[in-house]
């Protein structure tokens, strides 16, 4: 089992930036990629950014290739994105995700969510 927790979310106008954090307990040494989607209202849960616990390869969806940043403190078990030049469409609640690849089966676990708010 893998626990994650969020934070770090909240208001920001257009132009701002925000972090979020996602610090992961349990069983955190089966973890293969650890990453964020997001959510906005009637909309689907899209990746936004992704890191791999060996070797800290990361991947970003176009639309935030530039913007945001995701990185890794090992030490704390703890993923971060760094969202930067924030638009009113990157409102949505973004969600830490972990990938577990064990005997031949792929369990993702998820966080609670926090919510991103860009005003105009």
């Amino acid at each position: 089992q893998v626990h994650l927790v969020e934070s770090g979310g909240g208001l920001v106008q257009t132009g701002g930036s925000l972090r979020l954090s996602c610090a992961a307990s349990g069983s955190i040494f089966s973890i293969n990629t650890m990453g964020w989607y997001r959510q906005a209202p009637g909309k689907q849960r899209d990746l936004v950014a992704d890191i791999t616990s060996r070797g800290g390869r990361t991947n970003y969806a176009d639309f935030v290739k530039g913007r945001f940043t995701i990185s890794r403190d090992t030490s704390k078990n703890t993923v971060y994105l760094q969202m930067n030049s924030l638009k009113p469409e990157d409102t949505a609640l973004y969600y830490c995700n972990a990938v577990v690849h064990l005997s031949g089966s792929t369990i993702n676990y998820w966080g609670q969510g926090t919510q991103v708010t860009v005003s105009s």
